[in-house]
């Protein structure tokens, strides 16, 4: 699996996973961010016209915090929940 660089405003997030956002967990992600870089990618599928995220919201809430345009993920076939 290759890492990818994809830009943030074409990731969608399903509802049920966005309903999990703790903005505290966001916010130390982000400071981790800014000291050390992204680490994990997050996993995203694509569904034929977006990326859909998989794994990582937290990761991607605090690269938005930060003002990035892109996040480094990987691309994984994962059923559709």
């Amino acid at each position: 699996m290759d890492d990818i660089d994809i830009a943030i405003d074409e990731i969608y997030v399903p509802v049920r996973r966005r309903q999990t956002l703790n903005p505290e967990t966001v916010e130390e992600i982000a400071e981790s961010i800014l000291a050390e870089g992204l680490r994990t990618p997050i996993w995203v599928r694509h569904d034929g016209k977006r990326y859909v995220l998989v794994e990582g919201l937290h990761r991607l809430e605090a690269c938005k915090a930060l003002g990035e345009q892109t996040i480094a993920g990987i691309l994984v076939q994962a059923r559709k929940h």
